[in-house]
This record gives C-alpha cells, structure tokens and sequence, in this order.
C-alpha cells in the first residue's frame, strides 16, 4: 500500500542517518589509510580505491549540505540529482540506484564485448583473405 507523509519523511530520515553514519564509518578508515600511507606503508589496490571514493564522498558533500542547511532548499533536489546524478556521496545512494548503475555497466560491458568479437572476425577474414 501508499505510506502516510509521516512514514514517508521518518524513511528518509532513516535514509540519510544511515547514509551519514556510513560515510562517517568511511572516513575513520579512510583516515587511518592516510595514517598509514603517511608512514611508508603501501595500500592495496582495493584500499586505494576505498580512499579515493571517499575523498571524492567528502567533496561531494559540500553541495549536498547546502541542499540539507538551506530551508526548504531539499525541495530542488530531486532536479538536481536528475541533472548531476553522481552529486551525491555513494554512501548514499538507494539499492535501486545501485542496480540501474550495474546494469549500465553491464551493458556497457555487454556491446564492448559485441565491438571486439565483430573486430576479431573481420580480422580474421582479412588475414583469411590475405592467406587464401
């Protein structure tokens, strides 16, 4: 069924509360990264990755704030994440969010594929050709 107005703001309460206290948790060890780069050690590529997605989290941050300081200001934005789709932090982001970006690269993934089997078979026949 349809959620009351009151459920639908307690959700999204839950969802940002949830989404900051995960970008807070990234940022601990986002730290402690830093920490132990700025000692000599060497991050693993997967740490670095991590390091680099929650920097730009924080970056991201900046104008998120201004949409959640500035009253009435969150109105606008549902039109600025269809016009910016990547301004929020990831920790951010809905399962469903999630899952429209997957399948993108997926099919991104999908007609590269499809690009290089097409370019190997004309590669073949040429060199067929060649030979023959």
């Amino acid at each position: 069924g349809r959620k009351s107005l009151r459920q639908k703001v307690v959700d999204e309460l839950k969802h940002y509360y949830k989404g900051f206290h995960l970008l807070w948790i990234d940022t601990q060890v986002a730290a402690r990264m830093v920490w132990r780069l700025l000692h000599g050690q060497v991050l693993t590529r997967r740490e670095r990755r991590r390091l680099l997605r929650t920097c730009a989290d924080l970056f991201r941050l900046v104008p998120f704030l201004v949409f959640v300081i500035v009253p009435f200001m969150e109105f606008l934005l549902p039109v600025f994440l269809k016009l910016f789709p990547e301004m929020l932090p990831s920790t951010f982001e809905t399962e469903s969010k999630k899952e429209e970006k997957q399948k993108k690269k997926l099919n991104a993934k999908l007609e590269l594929a499809k690009f290089l089997r097409e370019t190997i078979a004309e590669m073949a026949k040429r060199n067929k050709a060649d030979t023959g």
